[in-house]
C-alpha cells in the first residue's frame, strides 16, 4: 500500500488541490470497493462477514455506480445536531474483472480515470491533458487489492468482525492483519475499515482515518458477473497528451 501511496502523492502534486484527497481515497476505496459484489445473493440473515467472504469467493467481475463522499464532524461554530459535513463529493462508474483489472472513472464534477489493466496503474485526468503509468507488481500484490484483483483469501489479510446494524444495514468491519515489515504494523492509512450490506448485497463503504476524516462510499446499479470484451481495461493517451512514466 506504501507504494501506491507514494505513486498518488507524485501525481497529487501535480494536480489542483481540489482534486489532491480525491486521488488518495480513490486508490484506497476501489482497492476495496469490489469486493462487494457476488453472483451470489442470500438471506440477510447471514452475518456481515460471512457474506464479505462469500462476496470475494463469487465475484469475477461487476459494473455499477458509485457516490464518494469525504465527511467531517461540525466545528465548534457549526450547528452540532447535523450531523457529518459533506465537504466534498464526487461520483461515476467503475467496473472490475479479477485478477487485476479495473477502471474507477470519476465523471463528476470533474473527469478522470484510474485504470489498472493488470500490469500497471494509469491515471487518466482529461482537463490537465495527462496520463501517468507505473507498474502495479508488488503495488498491488500488498494491499487489499490482492484480495479483489487476486484469488487469495480475505481472511488472509483481515480479521472480519461482525458489528451493529446501522443506517438499515448489517455492517462488517476489517481489521488488516499485522504486517512485520511495516513501520505501524499495516500500511494502510486508516484506522477503521467498514463494508454496510442489505441482503446480501453492499451498500456501502466507510473509511476513517487517524483524524477522524471519514469517507463513505455508497453503490447503485451492480451488474454482476458479466462478461467483458478483452480490450477492456486497455487505455492509450489521445495525441497531445502529456505522458508521464514512473518506476
Amino acid at each position: 500500500m506504501a507504494v501506491i501511496v507514494k505513486f498518488f502523492i507524485v501525481l497529487l502534486n501535480k494536480a489542483t488541490p481540489l482534486r489532491r484527497f480525491s486521488w488518495l481515497v480513490i486508490t484506497v476505496s476501489l482497492s476495496l470497493t469490489p469486493l462487494l459484489f457476488s453472483g451470489t445473493v442470500f438471506a440477510d440473515v447471514e452475518g456481515g462477514a460471512e457474506q464479505l467472504r462469500q462476496f470475494v469467493r463469487n465475484s469475477k467481475t461487476a459494473e455499477g455506480e458509485f457516490v464518494q463522499q469525504q465527511l467531517r464532524a461540525p466545528k465548534a461554530n457549526e450547528p452540532q445536531d447535523k450531523g457529518l459535513k459533506v465537504v466534498r463529493q464526487t461520483q461515476g462508474r467503475f467496473v472490475f474483472q479479477r485478477p487485476g483489472r479495473f477502471i474507477w472513472d470519476t465523471q463528476k464534477p470533474y473527469e478522470q480515470k484510474l485504470i489498472a489493466d493488470g500490469k500497471q496503474l494509469i491515471l487518466w485526468d482529461k482537463d490537465l491533458n495527462q496520463a501517468t503509468f507505473r507498474p502495479a507488481g508488488q503495488a498491488l500484490a500488498t494491499t487489499p487489492a490482492a484480495i479483489l484483483f487476486g484469488e487469495t483469501s480475505l481472511d488472509q489479510h483481515f480479521d472480519l468482525v461482525d458489528g451493529e446494524d446501522r443506517l438499515g444495514m448489517k455492517w462488517v468491519t476489517l481489521n488488516p492483519k499485522k504486517n512485520p515489515n511495516a513501520k505501524n504494523g499495516n500500511d494502510l492509512p486508516y484506522t477503521k475499515i467498514s463494508v454496510g450490506m442489505i441482503n446480501g448485497l453492499p451498500k456501502a463503504l466507510e473509511l476513517i482515518d487517524g483524524l477522524g476524516s471519514v469517507v463513505l462510499v455508497t453503490l447503485d446499479k451492480i451488474q454482476l458477473n458479466l462478461n467483458l470484451p478483452a480490450n477492456r481495461f486497455s487505455f492509450t493517451p489521445p495525441a497531445g497528451a502529456e505522458v508521464l512514466r514512473l518506476n
